[in-house]
């Protein structure tokens, strides 16, 4: 087991409990619970199924503390709901890359896992092929927007930089992890 998942178990649960906290957009989905760990012939079939291998500390986290629920914005889905993406072309000269779903077995590119959802058509990924594997990085699949990588080293990090985010009592405009388009939606005119 990785040694940060004891940590982030602690600040997970003290969440909750810390008067002062940060409110996450969609925490009443999941109320900063967690869902059952999916069984390890299940991580492997869904692997086996989509031809891919699931980031180690992402991996982890399913293993060790929950395949679903308490993450920033309405929760990370369990796997039955995360599909494969792989980033569309830049249209023309200067208009953002979008997200595509990936087709079955018949795709170019890396390929990223729709992990979290964020609403509208906003996506919260991580690599799971290419030079960015383990990275995790939000966009729009209308290419409104995105993508932004996070400079988290992986899932596990980027977890624990929410984590001390909701801790220390910051409002969700200072979170890296919103896109520029809520940003822009909720500072208004």
């Amino acid at each position: 087991m990785d040694p940060r998942i004891p940590r982030l178990r602690r600040k997970l649960a003290a969440i909750p409990f810390n008067p002062l906290r940060s409110h996450s957009f969609g925490e009443g989905h999941h109320e900063f619970r967690l869902g059952p760990k999916p069984a390890e012939a299940r991580l492997a079939a869904f692997e086996a199924e989509h031809g891919i291998v699931l980031p180690d500390a992402y991996r982890q986290f399913l293993m060790h503390m929950g395949g679903s629920g308490a993450a920033p914005f309405y929760g990370l889905m369990p796997l039955e709901q995360c599909s494969l993406f792989v980033m569309n072309p830049r249209g023309e000269p200067g208009t953002p890359r979008g997200f595509d779903r990936a087709k079955p077995g018949a795709h170019e590119g890396d390929l990223f896992l729709h992990i979290i959802e964020m609403g509208c058509t906003d996506v919260c990924l991580v690599a799971v092929t290419g030079p960015l594997t383990g990275r995790v990085l939000t966009g729009n699949s209308d290419a409104c927007w995105g993508p932004d990588v996070s400079s988290a080293t992986d899932f596990l990090d980027w977890y624990e930089r929410w984590l001390d985010h909701m801790s220390a009592g910051r409002d969700d405009r200072s979170l890296e992890l919103t896109s520029p388009r809520l940003r822009a939606r909720r500072s208004g005119p």
